[in-house]
């Protein structure tokens, strides 16, 4: 039988940090005199009244043990409580959303997803703009440690490939999962005052820098303007955006093992290379292609192709450019590297670089047994063995994914959108990108014209992708309930 007590505490705990996070934006409202702050305050009391109760009736005595079962159900309700609660602000605010709005506005900051259904943002109450970045900060962190302390655990996607309480101690980075945590948490927000700072050195004011470093280490993508980064034309803001976007799509395991002792150890790491490998091979060919076909000349053409490529792949979704005009090579190429993400362990989405990794280690070995059928090979990656239950692990990530955008998308079709919206739309919703293609929902649009159906379509989408699929899927199995 499922043990809800450890589930609905920790529930509690995240609720109740939510709630006291909602107090940040309140202040920033009343501050600068918008009644906003009221709905704030309120929503703050409500959830961290929930958060509490869940606390007093559901803690014991001794310490808290989660099995199996309960990890996936803590992990599936964390996120929709939050995601829920997070609401809130927006749904009783003046923006006069309706509750499919809300909700699709708070997923998708949650999940570092960035689409977006408000338009205005250049004069929206500034603590709106706030949560919206918090949201994304607050996502950002928790997809890392959920990436490293739970799905290993649970053997999602792969990820047992890096689970950290392994027989080899050599492979630990520090010796406890709490430190671990710790530190992370310790880089994750001195790489956001840093963004920062450099933001505000560029030219951004102060709030708007730090709303964008918040969206940026997060990889999530919200701005403070309609135009997203197009508003900053300066040189140097776009290529502080591009590294600091590249920081949060890398291994933040990797920037911890560079304290203790290794400083190369981001560069020595097989996924870093293929991470970087595919973004030198992607910008390139797009800057020659609108070099060629947009007459831009050669400086510019690298830095539009590098920010928005970097973008796409580390979903953060930024837009510098309507990249929609660039032609139909660039269109093709942006909407393949929807698919691509960052590396396991940071904070972008989508498939995963590691998971091409496995899929061309195993495609490798059997190509090698093609030609040599008696010929034992081992794949590995970054030199550990890729097991059977690895790649099936892989494999079935793979399905779950194809699957849920199918899905996805044949559910947006039914409610009326064209083909590019109803196509693109999965895509950047399963995975965690924020713009799509095409007119409206590409670069230069956003959600808001669409049905609210095609919306908690979206908004389910988006917490798929986000939880890794079977995270969620696990819970429909008849067995799982099952003593």
């Amino acid at each position: 039988m499922i043990d809800i007590r450890p589930i609905f505490f920790i529930v509690g705990i995240l609720l109740t940090v939510l709630g006291v996070c909602m107090l940040i934006p309140a202040a920033v409202d009343a501050l600068s005199d918008d009644a906003d702050w009221q709905v704030f305050t309120g929503s703050a009391v409500v959830t961290g009244f929930t958060g509490n109760v869940l606390i007093l009736a559901f803690r014991g005595t001794g310490r808290l043990k989660l099995r199996l079962r309960e990890a996936f159900l803590l992990t599936v309700l964390s996120w929709f409580g939050i995601a829920c609660f997070a609401a809130l602000p927006f749904l009783f605010s003046n923006l006069n959303l309706s509750v499919a709005d809300a909700v699709f506005e708070a997923i998708s900051g949650i999940t570092t997803t960035g689409s977006t259904i408000l338009t205005g943002l250049d004069s929206m109450p500034r603590g709106i703009l706030l949560w919206r970045s918090l949201l994304q900060g607050i996502g950002g962190i928790g997809i890392i440690v959920m990436a490293i302390a739970l799905l290993p655990l649970l053997q999602v996607g792969g990820m047992q490939l890096f689970r950290m309480e392994s027989s080899d101690r050599s492979e630990k980075v520090t010796p406890r999962l709490r430190q671990m945590t710790a530190e992370i948490s310790a880089l994750y927000l001195g790489f956001i005052a840093a963004c920062a700072i450099s933001y505000w050195v560029a030219g951004m004011t102060p709030f708007e820098a730090v709303n964008h470093a918040l969206t940026t280490i997060s990889t999530g993508g919200y701005s403070t303007t309609d135009a997203s980064f197009a508003k900053f034309q300066g040189a140097a803001v776009h290529w502080l955006a591009i590294a600091f976007m590249l920081i949060g799509g890398i291994t933040f395991t990797l920037y911890v093992r560079s304290l203790h002792g290794d400083p190369f150890a981001v560069f020595r790491d097989s996924q870093v290379r293929w991470f970087l490998g595919i973004l030198t091979a992607a910008i390139a060919a797009v800057a020659v292609w609108i070099i060629v076909n947009q007459g831009i000349d050669v400086g510019t053409a690298i830095r539009l192709a590098a920010f928005n490529v970097v973008s796409i792949v580390t979903t953060t979704g930024y837009a510098s450019a309507d990249y929609y005009q660039w032609g139909s090579f660039a269109v093709c190429a942006f909407y393949l590297l929807t698919f691509v993400g960052g590396c396991t362990g940071s904070t972008a989405g989508a498939m995963k670089v590691f998971r091409f990794q496995v899929l061309y280690a195993v495609a490798s070995q059997q190509l090698a047994r093609l030609l040599v059928p008696h010929r034992v090979t081992v794949p590995k990656v970054e030199g550990r063995e890729i097991t059977d239950s690895v790649a099936i692990s892989v494999l079935n990530f793979f399905f779950f994914y194809a699957f849920t955008f199918a899905a996805v998308a044949l559910c947006l079709a039914m409610f009326g959108l064209d083909l590019v919206t109803a196509i693109s739309g999965s895509a950047t919703a399963v995975g965690n990108v924020g713009p799509g293609l095409g007119p409206v929902i590409g670069p230069a649009g956003n959600f808001s014209s669409l049905p609210d159906g095609a919306k908690w379509v979206l908004s389910l989408g988006m917490l798929l992708g986000r939880l890794e699929f079977v995270t969620i899927f696990v819970l429909l199995t008849p067995s799982f309930w099952r003593d």
